[in-house]
Formats: structure tokens, sequence, C-alpha cells
């Protein structure tokens, strides 16, 4: 794990999509084992392979693949969302907190929005000008800071100061 904080990379199992999503709103290059075809006998070999070729840390709720990956996993001992954060940032492997540079569905790092996309995206709010967008140019979505991402905020928040 020899990454600085702000460039560890992560590999996740399929068992922790919803940390996936918060590591990629927390701007970390998050790999899903989701990504792979279903159903591989090889599969817990094929991501330790990922994990070491790629230099990530592997995360994962199984206790057996996290053994066999030695230094390069992590076993993710909770199935609350929260308490697998805090986990980690007690680790010392992430820094909780919003950074919104990677898309949260296909790990594509965002760019700032035009107007026009803006524009253009039916579920956009009419906002002021003000309000910062941010675009994925994979799979054309767009994202901004609005009350869900001040809960993720907030909630990571309690995180770092750990309540």
């Amino acid at each position: 794990m020899s990454r600085r904080s702000g460039e560890r990379r992560f590999l996740t199992d399929r068992m922790l999509g919803t940390l996936t999503r918060y590591l990629r709103f927390m701007g970390y290059d998050t790999l899903c084992a989701n990504g792979l075809p279903p159903g591989s006998t090889r599969e817990d070999s094929l991501l330790l392979e990922i994990a070491t070729c790629e230099d990530r840390v592997l995360l994962t709720r199984d206790r057996e693949l996290a053994r066999r990956g030695g230094e390069q996993a992590v076993y993710i001992a909770s199935e609350d969302i929260m308490s697998q954060i805090r986990q980690l940032a007690d680790a010392g492997l992430i820094e909780p907190e919003v950074r919104m540079s990677r898309c949260s569905l296909c790990n594509t790092r965002l760019r700032p929005a035009t107007r026009r996309e803006i524009r253009e995206t039916p579920y956009a709010p009419s906002s002021p000008p003000e309000r910062e967008f941010w675009w994925c140019p994979a799979c054309r979505k767009l994202y901004w800071m609005g009350s869900h991402g001040a809960r993720i905020e907030r909630r990571l928040k309690e995180v770092r100061l750990g309540s």
C-alpha cells in the first residue's frame, strides 16, 4: 500500500457496492467486482491479480479473500456503510470528505459541465449561477451538490469528528 492517501486506488468485492459509490464521491479511483462478468469460479484470484497488477487496495467482506490478499487487502468488518468508512479512515487509508471528482456510477473523472450540458439535462435543477455542476463524459451524468450531496458530506463530517 505504497501510494499516498490522495492517490490510493481501491478495488471492491461485489458485497461493497455502496462503499464503492462513497469512495468515488470522496474522489478515490475505485473499481468494483460488479464490473466483472458474474459467475466466474476464478473471481477471487482475478480480484487479487487486479489489485496486485494495478496497485489497488482490495476491500472485501470475505475473510478468506482478505487473508489471501495479505497486505494488499483489507477485510471490511461491518455491513454498515458509515462503520466501513470509519474503519478505512481509522486505518489511514482515506480522508472522508466529498470531492466530486469521480462519477459514482462508472468511476470516470468528472469535469466541469458546460451550460449546454446543464440546460439539456432533464433532471438538472433550475439553479442560481453560483452552483457548480460536474459532468461525466463516459455515462453523460450531471452532478451538483444538492441535498443528497449535503447529506453525504454531513455523514462524512461525523466520521471525521469521531461521532
